[in-house]
């Protein structure tokens, strides 16, 4: 039986590492966050922190809040017909989910990766994308995450993964959690 899984979890907390280690796999991703990227690009606007958050919010209040979920809905379907797993990576919020849940009912999963909220904001200072910034900016985005129902995803995830860790112990963790799921298959 195909599955589709959905990364969620608190910015910095690890989703775009444990996409890595998916994609290292051959597992398809496809990235809302990808999706704010394009559309800020799209718009021709400055790539800076708050603009993702601008983009976002806009698209979620023109549209619904689950718009980047029905956008996406299609295209984990064309790569449902090839894989047996689908990843969608930067699930961040209830309306989202219930989308997915409503498309994939008992195929459809989530994985929440925790982390600590000073060892994510350190994350995040190494990264560098173009959508972080300093402290302020990254409260700001940990409270409007927070405002669609992202800590409600990560309590009632299907599996959790807690990122506490070195990067390699960590990828190890990720690739023991995919072990896991394929034997369920």
């Amino acid at each position: 039986m195909a599955r589709v899984v959905a990364v969620c979890g608190m910015p910095g907390s690890g989703k775009g590492e444990f996409a890595a280690v998916m994609a290292a796999a051959n597992i398809p991703i496809v990235s809302m966050g990808d999706m704010i990227r394009a559309e800020v690009v799209r718009q021709g606007l400055e790539e800076a922190p708050h603009v993702y958050g601008e983009v976002a919010a806009a698209l979620r209040a023109e549209h619904g809040e689950d718009v980047l979920a029905v956008r996406l809905c299609d295209r984990v379907d064309q790569l449902l017909n090839d894989h047996a797993l689908v990843l969608i990576d930067g699930l961040r919020g209830t309306a989202e989910d219930a989308v997915f849940a409503a498309r994939w009912g008992d195929a459809y999963q989530t994985v929440a990766i925790e982390a600590a909220l000073e060892l994510r904001f350190q994350r995040i200072l190494q990264r560098g994308r173009p959508e972080d910034g300093d402290r302020e900016a990254f409260e700001t985005r940990n409270e409007r995450e927070r405002g669609w129902g992202l800590e409600d995803l990560i309590k009632q995830a299907t599996h959790t993964i807690v990122n506490d860790v070195a990067l390699p112990e960590f990828h190890r963790r990720c690739t023991g959690w995919l072990a896991g799921v394929s034997q369920d298959n």
